[in-house]
């Protein structure tokens, strides 16, 4: 006997429901089907079962491909994670295919990026050169790229365009191919580079102009804001490899352009990452779309964004080809 003062309840009298009145959010239709040999990145992507993130990546692929017809915005936001891993090349095809209208870049992508282009490599081994300062002290890094934002600087050019019009006028580059600064410039597709003082090993170099720095990196900032403006009906933004600068920089963007009165909504979002973080689930995938602005102020948006997990070096390829795909 229990020595408890209450008793267990008694069920006998719970009303139940019938499975066909309560219906289930997963049906046997959304399931997955097994891949068919030869039926290729498509037969792949169809294969794939219509809930949660694959659902969610199928999304993402339509609205770029959506966006590219319409010929709204397509902005690509990424991180360096994205060109140590050697995907320039993927984004550099992407650009050339019609897929990206500017690509925003925190200073890390824009160093990595920058290196490979100079030097064919990029990426030094951190706990190995930071014990006795090495560690971001590469001459040629800090000297080239500060002279190349100085310079651009002084000719009203952004960061991004800056090192782009710099790498241009080499002519003996390691890597100018894989460089999607350089690439880009030639194609005269906007590169826009978002700084913090301080985060950057050029920052460190004697050459640096901390004016010129920031001063190319605002007038970065009012670019890329212009490009998010023609995110409006159809464009799609895409956070890659970035949990901070670039989400901040983003919905700061979004909301000036908002504030300036112009119209932003019905655009789609997604943040590809292989930790989904708090800035850039609030800032890219959900703030932007809210409908309420506060204080009574309601904004409908219709937008919707996406959060998809998985190493760049998988998914943005994957992305990639599921894209090319649409094109035959």
């Amino acid at each position: 006997m229990s020595k408890y003062s209450k008793r267990p309840l008694d069920f006998a009298g719970l009303r139940t429901v019938g499975l066909a009145e309560r219906g289930g959010k997963v049906k046997l239709a959304d399931f997955a089907s097994p891949y068919a040999k030869g039926s290729g990145v498509a037969g792949w992507l169809d294969s794939l079962p219509r809930v949660l993130a694959a659902d969610g990546f199928r999304a993402v692929v339509e609205a770029v491909a959506a966006a590219r017809a319409r010929r709204r915005a397509i902005l690509w936001g990424l991180g360096g994670h994205v060109i140590k891993c050697g995907l320039a090349p993927v984004l550099i095809d992407l650009m050339r295919r019609g897929y990206a209208t500017a690509f925003a870049m925190n200073g890390s992508a824009s160093i990595h990026d920058f290196e490979i282009a100079l030097a064919g490599h990029t990426s030094e081994d951190v706990e190995a050169v930071l014990p006795d300062g090495r560690f971001g002290a590469a001459e040629e890094t800090g000297r080239d790229m500060n002279r190349a934002i100085a310079e651009g600087d002084r000719d009203g050019l952004g960061m991004g365009e800056a090192l782009g019009k710099w790498l241009a006028e080499q002519s003996s580059l390691a890597g100018p191919g894989a460089s999607l600064v350089l690439q880009a410039y030639q194609n005269s597709t906007p590169v826009t580079v978002h700084v913090a003082i301080g985060t950057d090993t050029p920052h460190m170099h004697p050459a640096a102009d901390p004016a010129a720095i920031g001063s190319a990196s605002h007038r970065d900032f009012r670019l890329f804001a212009a490009y998010v403006a023609d995110l409006n009906e159809g464009g799609v933004y895409l956070n890659v490899g970035s949990a901070v600068v670039m989400p901040e920089v983003f919905l700061k963007a979004v909301s000036a352009v908002r504030n300036l009165g112009h119209p932003l909504a019905g655009f789609t979002t997604a943040n590809f990452d292989f930790l989904q973080h708090y800035r850039p689930r609030v800032n890219v995938v959900e703030r932007p779309h809210s409908g309420s602005g506060g204080a009574g102020f309601s904004l409908p948006t219709a937008g919707r964004g996406y959060a998809i997990t998985g190493h760049h070096e998988l998914m943005i390829p994957l992305l990639a080809a599921a894209l090319i795909e649409k094109d035959s």
